[in-house]
């Protein structure tokens, strides 16, 4: 018997097109959680990120039509998300950026005692202003990037701009988060858990 996931993203577009409501139902079961979390990062804001999500969904059905099947449907998802964030920031100039997610799965070691635990959380504290300082266009790079595990060629093609324009970005990112840190005086090299954000803001390690 076919399930669920066995049935591809052509498919259940086709029958979306099709007026079949159900296989909207199977494509938000099967995307919403990378959908949400990316808008979440970004905004920092879990019913916005809701919000985000379903309207998302909402022009999945309403665009249906003119997705290309042979493509795969995740990019036309996050390409929708970040437009969609990038509306709402642009409304909220002054609300503050943070990755929680991303922090809390690069600063999370397996044991910690109570000291090590303030200091973690102090950690993710400066890097999160760090991240949240970013310029938009930087954040978003870092939210692919990082939190989605997306390549740099993935993120081209998502956000429509050359693999240089990306490499650009992160690079500045690197470069913003490096400069805040050291103005904050965050010891990257003895913060708990703290490699992978090291290696992250690292010139020349993109």
């Amino acid at each position: 018997m076919m399930t669920h996931d066995d049935v591809s993203d052509a498919e259940l577009i086709g029958r979306l097109c099709a007026q079949d409501v159900a296989a909207l139902g199977d494509l938000f079961s099967r995307y919403y959680p990378q959908v949400y979390r990316t808008a979440a990062a970004i905004t920092r804001d879990s019913a916005v990120a809701e919000d985000i999500a379903q309207d998302c969904f909402l022009r999945l059905h309403q665009y249906a039509r003119r997705i290309d099947v042979s493509l795969p449907l995740a990019p036309w998802l996050y390409r929708v998300t970040v437009n969609l964030a990038y509306t709402w920031i642009s409304r909220r100039q002054k609300r503050r950026i943070s990755l929680d997610a991303l922090i809390d799965r690069l600063t999370s070691p397996l044991s910690q005692g109570p000291e090590q635990m303030a200091e973690k959380g102090e950690t993710k504290h400066r890097v999160r202003e760090a991240i949240g300082n970013l310029h938009f266009n930087q954040r978003v790079v870092v939210v692919l990037h990082y939190l989605n595990s997306l390549s740099l060629e993935e993120i081209a093609e998502i956000l429509d701009c050359p693999v240089g324009t990306v490499k650009s970005r992160l690079y500045y990112a690197r470069e913003n988060l490096r400069r805040q840190l050291a103005d904050a005086q965050v010891s990257i090299d003895e913060a708990q858990g703290y490699a992978e954000i090291a290696d992250a803001i690292e010139p020349g390690s993109i």
